[in-house]
């Protein structure tokens, strides 16, 4: 039995990921890079009942949450039934379930949404089935929506005792608009003269760069940054009575974004991801690998024949070690290198996938690595 042990400190993936060279500064969409305070989803939760499975529904031994459900159910629809006898029921065509959804902003009562359906049971599958009235409820308990309707996934589960077949996840799936909003959300939209936006990554040159765009257009301190991650737009009195027309066009407005340079390491797939704005000092990096290979094998001690002796078999273990010469590689990096020149220069040191993990980590401490360094 062979056993392989590799212990590399240096390993890499930069090539695919790595832009050409550094470009100048971009500029995006307002409605790209900020969102209007105020306006956002909210998520709905209920639990209900998915009927009519073809005998891959809850276990009614196990599931007992699903029986009781069966029986409030009945009960409500004017059915008489014992409770002692709940045990006794045997179905296999219902499910348990966790019906999740999300309110839109500006939802009104009747409009449409759609929802997922998760088993919280044993059920093997809840394909073909159909959800029963199901009230979704909000963080404040109120109900905001009532789904119902015939579940799909595109999966199936089909097998016996000592085989299955499977495609996709048959224990999950969605209803196209399969609730009708309640209730709605009221949202204040410019009712105080203000509108707020907040940027998806807070950064005071952007800010800056939003409140000049808008100022250049509808006048001095129409905005102003009230922090890193906020600019606050006065409503112009040509608009007071038009508030979506102006939201409107200041969305569209070109801005110039900035952002801080950062190194983004995946340590779990080996994924380097870098910012154009990444710079380098001049550092010395080494980079060897050490490999350790332990071969085991037996080895079997046969008596010559009419001797007198016993076979034995005898463990030999060999031990093969490995360590490539270190080499020590300046990269001499000067102002304004692109990305590519970057890739480059790591590149040299003959480091592999995850090897620049370690690299840049060592880097970073050493003062020679200009940006964040974010660990996933």
């Amino acid at each position: 039995m062979k056993r392989l042990f590799a212990f590399s400190f240096a390993t890499l993936l930069l090539g695919s990921l790595l832009l050409a060279a550094a470009a100048p500064v971009q500029a995006a969409r307002l409605k790209d890079i900020a969102r209007l305070s105020g306006v956002r989803s909210n998520s709905l939760i209920g639990y209900g009942l998915v009927t009519g499975l073809n005998g891959t529904g809850d276990d009614m031994k196990k599931s007992y949450f699903t029986l009781q459900a069966i029986y409030n159910l009945m009960v409500r629809s004017g059915i008489t039934a014992d409770p002692e006898e709940l045990s006794n029921i045997k179905l296999k065509n219902v499910a348990a379930v966790m019906v999740t959804a999300e309110l839109p902003p500006f939802a009104r009562p009747g409009s449409d949404i759609d929802v997922t359906v998760s088993s919280i049971g044993d059920a093997k599958s809840i394909s073909g089935g159909t959800l029963l009235m199901t009230p979704l409820k909000g963080a404040d308990g109120q109900v905001y929506a009532v789904a119902q309707g015939p579940v799909t996934n595109g999966a199936f589960a089909f097998g016996g005792k000592a085989a299955e077949v499977q495609k996709n996840h048959p224990t999950a799936g969605q209803i196209a608009n399969g609730a009708k909003v309640e209730r709605g959300v009221p949202i204040e939209l410019g009712t105080s003269g203000l509108l707020h936006y907040q940027l998806d990554n807070a950064d005071f040159t952007t800010a800056a760069n939003i409140t000049e765009r808008i100022n250049a257009l509808y006048g001095p301190d129409t905005a102003y940054p009230s922090d890193s991650g906020t600019v606050t737009v006065t409503i112009p009195e040509l608009f007071r009575d038009s508030v979506v027309l102006f939201v409107s066009e200041i969305e569209g407005i070109d801005v110039d974004t900035d952002s801080t340079a950062r190194v983004v390491l995946n340590e779990r797939t080996g994924t380097i991801v870098m910012g154009r704005d990444v710079k380098l000092s001049t550092v010395a990096v080494s980079h060897g690998n050490l490999s350790l290979v332990i071969d085991e094998r037996t080895e079997v001690s046969q008596p010559n024949p009419f001797a007198e002796g016993e076979t034995v078999a005898a463990p030999r273990t060999d031990l093969t070690l490995t360590e490539d010469e270190g080499r020590l590689t300046v990269l001499n990096m000067e102002e304004g290198v692109s990305i590519g020149e970057i890739a480059t220069a790591l590149n040299a040191i003959g480091a592999t996938p995850r090897d620049l993990i370690a690299i840049f980590q060592a880097i970073k401490a050493a003062g020679s690595l200009h940006g964040d360094l974010i660990i996933m």
